[in-house]
C-alpha cells in the first residue's frame, strides 16, 4: 500500500511540474510567433434536436448551412482579433475534413500521452506549411442533462416538459493553437457559455428564441432571422474566447 502510495504520489508531482512547464513552454512559443493562419470548420450543417420527457431524439434532423458563410465569418473576425500582435496569412485547407469532428480517446491518460488527433490534418491539409503557428477553430460537444447525451457544433435544441417548452440554438466549437513547424499543440480551449440567462444548461455558447423565430416555416437556412441570431452568437463567443486566450492583442 505505502508503494503504491508512494507511486501515485510520484506520479501527480510530475503531473504538475509538466502542468508548470507547459504554461511556460506556451508563453514562450506564443512569444516566438510571427506568423499565423486560421482554419475555420463549424458551420456546415446545423443540427435539430428534441429533449425532455423523452430525452434527446437520436434521430435529430441536421440541415446545410454552409450558405451562411458561417467559417468565412469566424475566419474574418479572428483575423480582425489576431492581427494587432501577428500577422495574419490566407490559408488554404480541405474544410469538409476538418469538419468531421475526431473523437478523443475515452480514457484521459491516453489523450495525455497521444497527439492531439487534429495535428496530422494541420501537416497535411493545410497549404502553405512553415508558418509559425495554426488556429484551428472546429466543432465540440456538450453533454445535456444526466448520462452520455451529447450535442454539438451549430444546433438547436428543443425542451419539453408537461409544464413548458423551450427552445434554444447553440454554437458549440474549441480553439486549438498548433506550432507550425514541429505540430504540436500550444494551446486549446473550449469557448464557454456566454452567460447564465440560457433556460438548457449547455456548456457552451447558446441563447433561448422565442416563436417569432417562425422554425416550422420552411427550410432553416432560407431562415435569415435564426442565421442573425447564431451569426451574433458566434460573432460575441468568439471575441472573449479569443481574449480568454490571449491570443488578440491587448485594447
Amino acid at each position: 500500500m505505502r508503494a503504491a502510495g508512494a507511486t501515485l504520489a510520484t506520479f501527480w508531482l510530475a503531473f504538475s511540474l509538466t502542468g508548470c512547464s507547459t504554461f511556460a513552454t506556451r508563453e514562450t512559443k506564443l512569444q516566438a510567433v510571427k506568423t499565423v493562419g486560421i482554419i475555420a470548420a463549424v458551420g456546415d450543417e446545423m443540427s435539430f434536436a428534441t429533449g425532455g420527457l423523452t430525452g434527446i431524439d437520436g434521430r435529430s434532423r441536421r440541415f446545410p448551412i454552409s450558405s451562411w458563410g458561417l467559417d468565412d465569418q469566424i475566419v474574418r473576425q479572428a483575423t480582425a482579433a489576431l492581427g494587432g500582435r501577428y500577422s495574419v496569412q490566407p490559408v488554404t485547407y480541405t474544410r469538409d475534413v476538418f469538419a468531421r469532428r475526431i473523437e478523443n480517446s475515452v480514457l484521459t491518460p491516453v489523450n495525455v500521452i497521444r497527439a492531439d488527433p487534429y495535428k496530422r490534418l494541420v501537416q497535411t491539409a493545410v497549404s502553405p506549411q512553415g508558418l509559425d503557428a495554426y488556429v484551428v477553430i472546429t466543432k465540440a460537444k456538450s453533454n445535456f442533462g444526466s448520462g452520455a447525451r451529447k450535442i454539438e457544433g451549430i444546433g438547436l435544441l428543443s425542451y419539453r416538459t408537461v409544464m413548458a417548452s423551450y427552445t434554444q440554438i447553440h454554437a458549440l466549437y474549441e480553439i486549438r493553437v498548433f506550432d507550425g513547424k514541429s505540430f504540436d499543440l500550444i494551446e486549446k480551449l473550449a469557448a464557454p457559455p456566454l452567460d447564465n440567462t440560457g433556460t438548457i444548461r449547455i456548456a457552451g455558447p447558446s441563447r433561448v428564441i422565442d416563436e417569432s423565430f417562425a422554425l416550422d416555416a420552411g427550410d432553416p437556412a432560407q431562415n435569415e432571422k435564426l442565421r442573425a441570431a447564431i451569426s451574433d452568437l458566434v460573432a460575441r463567443s468568439l471575441s472573449s474566447t479569443l481574449g480568454d486566450m490571449q491570443l488578440a492583442a491587448s485594447r
